[in-house]
């Protein structure tokens, strides 16, 4: 399972103190079947903890899943500024999810080169 974050996920999760260990202990939620939200189309919402207070306190994030293969995070956002997304919000991320979950290695990679994707760094779990 490869996971990335977009250019803008990057900068929010910079400004956000959120680490590269929280994200991926959400792509491991959604792994073992912890989805908070499926949207559909491949989007899910997860929730990720705040630094010292936990996962309630803390923010939602949108992910563009295929389950045991790739995990994007796209967007993110602090629970307690917003309850939800809207129609025409959740509508584009599908749209996105789409396109790329579809990109293979090459295209991945070509997308880390030009600073579109960062991958993030997971320690591999014993199961896969």
């Amino acid at each position: 399972m490869r996971a990335y974050k977009t250019k803008w996920f990057v900068r929010f999760a910079r400004k956000q103190r959120i680490d590269d260990k929280t994200l991926c202990e959400a792509v491991e939620r959604a792994e073992d079947g912890l989805i908070d939200a499926d949207l559909g189309g491949g989007v899910i919402k997860q929730r990720l903890a705040r630094e010292k207070s936990g996962r309630s306190g803390g923010f939602r994030s949108i992910i563009l899943f295929q389950a045991g293969k790739l995990a994007i995070f796209v967007y993110g956002f602090p629970k307690k500024s917003r309850a939800n997304l809207r129609k025409d919000e959740v509508s584009v991320f599908k749209e996105l999810a789409y396109e790329m979950l579809r990109y293979d290695d090459a295209a991945l990679a070509r997308a880390v080169a030009g600073g579109a994707l960062q991958q993030v760094k997971c320690i591999e779990r014993d199961d896969e």
